[in-house]
């Protein structure tokens, strides 16, 4: 499948972190033709297994998404909401909404108009408990069809822009999961030896459950975690925001420092430009609870450059990721035996 149509699918597919069923089942078919064996596991994440004799690797990207929930139903049939994982409130007013009731309804967040607000408020932003969601129906239908704690998902449409660059939502962390399919892809053409294990994770937005539990499952010699990483835009801090146009890999006390220096060799016989991060403490990624699984799981970050993450627009540039798969597949083809000696050399 051509890495756009599978975006465009992919993204369109709810996921919020625990209600993973419906994309889990679709990214599975999609690793199905390119695997040796795929399940999906208690939790819905998902594992392709690709057999090797060599070293047991973990590949992870997670599959679920940002969202809200229903707190309360007002008297006139308007939901309030809470956030599962990091929604910022600013994004909300105005957009469209599926609230997953009894049935699939679609809906719009407002909030009070400026012309009704007082000159105070309007310098003030959203607050969460200011917006609410309007079904456009009596109260009384929105009591039948909906409950307290029923998913509402943030709706935006996969959109193609100039330069081989793309906007959507669940860009953060489905473009990886993309990476995986083209990667696994362009391994049926190569001789590897590692053993490899392809994951797109759950839960990773309400603290990287699903990566935790694949890695026990797993039990790996070592893992490769992808995520995003912020691109720069207008007066971004130039220290933590990169070119979208690349790859990046993250350097800090998380990422072993043998596994991010092959990347680096890799990426440089290649031709791949490798842009380089830091994560002084934690990644706040897949990474760290991978790392912390057992006995420790030795871990390196690979990471797609992402503009407006966490809203409905996020924009990746084509480019970036498909670089990303070509060095993906050339460090699996370059894992060997000798690397689980140089491990803990």
């Amino acid at each position: 499948m051509r890495t756009e149509d599978f975006l465009r699918q992919v993204t369109a597919l709810p996921g919020l972190s625990g209600n993973e069923g419906e994309v889990a089942r679709f990214i599975a078919e999609a690793f199905r033709p390119y695997c040796d064996e795929v399940t999906i596991d208690p939790l819905n994440s998902v594992i392709g297994h690709i057999r090797g004799n060599g070293p047991k690797v973990m590949l992870c990207a997670h599959l679920d998404e940002i969202g809200l929930m229903v707190s309360d139903i007002e008297k006139d049939g308007s939901l309030r909401m809470r956030s599962v994982g990091g929604v910022d409130p600013r994004i909300l007013p105005g957009m469209r909404v599926t609230v997953y009731g009894r049935e699939r309804l679609m809906g719009v967040i407002g909030a009070k108009a400026p012309h009704l607000l007082s000159a105070a408020d309007r310098e003030k932003n959203y607050a969460r408990e200011d917006l609410y969601v309007d079904l456009g129906m009596s109260a009384q239908r929105v009591r039948e069809l909906v409950q307290i704690g029923d998913c509402i998902a943030l709706e935006g449409g996969f959109t193609k822009l100039l330069n081989d660059r793309y906007a959507s939502k669940t860009i953060d962390d489905r473009g990886c999961v993309a990476i995986l399919l083209r990667t696994m892809e362009a391994l049926q053409r190569i001789d590897t030896q590692a053993d490899l294990y392809f994951v797109a994770s759950c839960q990773e937005e309400v603290g990287s459950i699903g990566a935790m539990t694949s890695a026990y499952g797993i039990y790996p010699d070592f893992a490769v975690a992808l995520d995003v990483n912020h691109a720069k835009t207008p007066g971004s801090p130039d220290l933590e925001t990169f070119d979208l146009g690349s790859p990046l890999a993250t350097m800090g006390p998380f990422i072993h420092p043998m596994l991010r220096r092959r990347l680096g060799e890799i990426a440089k016989e290649n031709n791949i430009t490798l842009q380089s991060a830091v994560a002084p403490r934690y990644t706040y990624t897949d990474a760290d609870n991978i790392g912390l699984a057992r006995d420790g799981v030795p871990s390196v970050l690979l990471e797609l450059p992402l503009k407006y993450m966490h809203t409905s627009v996020e924009t990746f540039d084509m480019h970036a990721l498909t670089e990303c798969a070509r060095l993906l597949t050339a460090y699996c083809a370059a894992i060997d035996d000798s690397w689980r000696d140089e491990l803990w050399n």
